[in-house]
């Protein structure tokens, strides 16, 4: 699967502000999300990627868009709701990096990406997109009607010649009910080129028992590719297990799995092998949970 040289990666999803907690007692005011922390990894790897979502037309906002453009993602897919902010959420980690999220986002913009003056406009070039990418939480986030409007769309990608990746992060909270979290992501499944699960979620969701059995849940074998994500254990890859190449220890978990899918993507698109695109997913995740925030910043060990 070669996307070749020029190619377009449109991320769909909502953007946050992000609060974690710094060494000492204070906290550090970053940006994340589970889309953005994918695509700015995407970018900083060399890829033409583009951010559809929505901010307000506060300073916030336009810290961020611009922290995003300097990171290299295009932002002119990020559409304005004037009367309504950012997102936020909080991060606490435990001795041993595993996370607590707290929320602040039913008001979001994000929310309204798909029911503002400029969506169609929106919509239409994101359709010009050579790999469209997604992810549960992007569902989640979304009334009804702008659920469908999503699927629509990766339906037109598909249409003309693009694929869709899609990402199972599964967020209890943001679901009235685990079953219609499941109705909405078998939807996204159908529609779905490289499906991204992580098996924790499925098991949290109540329908599966182990990777190969998420696999074939979500149509392994039948013209889709899988990737079972399994933590600190590796992935599950066509009917194999890839681990990690080494123990790192972890400081913070959060975006392991985001950089995995920048890292895997970014191979796979530039026409490597499933099991060697796996690797490099798990060295990008790996330098990630080495370091606090969803999103570090660069530094002389990133593997890009």
């Amino acid at each position: 699967m070669n996307m070749g040289p020029g190619g377009t990666i449109t991320v769909i999803g909502e953007a946050m502000l992000e609060l974690s907690r710094g060494d000492g007692d204070g906290w550090n005011l970053r940006y994340g999300g589970d889309v953005i922390n994918t695509a700015v990894h995407l970018a900083r790897s060399g890829d033409t990627v583009r951010l559809a979502s929505a901010l307000g037309c506060d300073p916030m906002s336009a810290d961020l868009r611009a922290q995003w453009e300097a990171e290299g993602v295009d932002t002119r897919l990020v559409l304005a709701a004037a009367d309504r902010l950012p997102g936020l959420y909080a991060i606490e980690t435990d001795a041993v990096g595993e996370r607590t999220f707290h929320y602040w986002r039913s008001e979001a913009a994000a929310r309204q990406m798909f029911a503002l003056p400029e969506s169609e406009s929106m919509i239409a070039q994101a359709a010009q997109s050579d790999l469209l990418y997604f992810s549960l939480i992007t569902l989640a986030i979304l009334p009804d009607e702008g659920r469908e409007a999503l699927l629509a769309l990766c339906q037109r990608v598909r249409a003309q010649g693009g694929r869709v990746a899609f990402d199972g992060n599964y967020r209890a909270r943001l679901w009235s009910d685990p079953a219609v979290a499941r109705h909405w992501r078998d939807r996204a499944i159908a529609l779905a080129d490289i499906g991204l699960p992580t098996l924790a979620d499925e098991v949290e969701m109540g329908e599966a028992d182990d990777a190969r059995d998420a696999a074939l849940r979500w149509g392994a074998g039948l013209g889709r590719e899988i990737i079972v994500k399994l933590g600190g254990e590796g992935c599950w890859v066509g009917e194999q297990l890839v681990a990690p190449p080494r123990l790192i220890d972890v400081i913070d978990s959060s975006g392991a799995g985001d950089a995995f899918n920048a890292g895997y993507l970014h191979a796979r698109l530039a026409g490597a092998a499933p099991d060697d695109a796996a690797l490099s997913g798990h060295r990008l995740a790996g330098w990630n949970i080495g370091r606090r925030g969803a999103i570090p910043a660069r530094d002389a060990e990133a593997p890009y």
